[in-house]
């Protein structure tokens, strides 16, 4: 196996741990020991690590080697905006330009029947935004909010089960109004509607962070 792949692989694994915190923020990251988990030598890691650290993911220090990213408020609020620019910005485009049917396909947002727990719910959630921003046709800026959408599930993961249960119905509800406005082809109200949803998850979110002592 080639050292790239070699190192895609590790990157692959050790980025999935960290957004659903199975790698908790602040978890040190030693390349011996990956080495050793992964049977593989401490090169591939290094790079991996690099490229995680490039992301945001994965802090390095002198003297202090690699750690997970901690999760502060700033970074929720920033990365909050930026999805509320992308997420609207391509939900109104999806809404003038998108065909009938890649608006249709929205339909099975519409509902939840998935399994109660809370990672089911999550990525339902997350397939409904990928799938909005994909409907703008735009691939550009559809790679920059998945990536931004990919970036935030830790933090999502990590204040989720200080959400009330109750807030699944209301979300879904939000994803068919969204729906609904983008069926119509209404750019403007598409546009408010998903900045609007984006918001108020905003304030959820670093309301839990906040509760949680996560720092500023």
């Amino acid at each position: 196996m080639s050292i790239l792949l070699l190192r895609d692989n590790v990157y692959a694994s050790l980025k999935e741990e960290i957004l659903r915190c199975e790698l908790p923020p602040n978890s040190e990251l030693r390349e011996q020991s990956l080495a050793e988990r992964f049977v593989i030598s401490k090169s591939p890691v290094r790079e991996a690590l690099l490229r995680l650290e490039q992301e945001g993911l994965v802090t390095v220090a002198p003297r202090q080697g690699y750690r997970v990213a901690p999760i502060s408020l700033e970074d929720a609020r920033e990365m909050f905006q930026l999805r509320k620019f992308l997420e609207s910005a391509c939900a109104e485009i999806a809404a003038v330009g998108a065909t009938d049917e890649v608006l249709a396909a929205l339909d099975v947002f519409r509902s939840y029947a998935g399994p109660a727990h809370r990672d089911s719910f999550i990525e339902y959630n997350r397939a409904f935004h990928r799938q909005v921003c994909e409907a703008s046709g735009n691939s550009r800026m559809t790679r920059l909010a998945i990536d931004a959408i990919e970036q935030m599930e830790r933090m999502i993961r990590f204040s989720v089960n200080m959400l009330p249960a109750s807030d699944q119905s209301m979300l879904v509800a939000e994803h068919a109004a969204i729906i609904d406005a983008l069926q119509s082809r209404d750019r403007r109200k598409a546009a408010r509607l998903v900045k609007q949803h984006i918001s108020d998850a905003e304030r959820r979110v670093v309301s839990s962070l906040t509760y949680a002592a996560v720092r500023p």
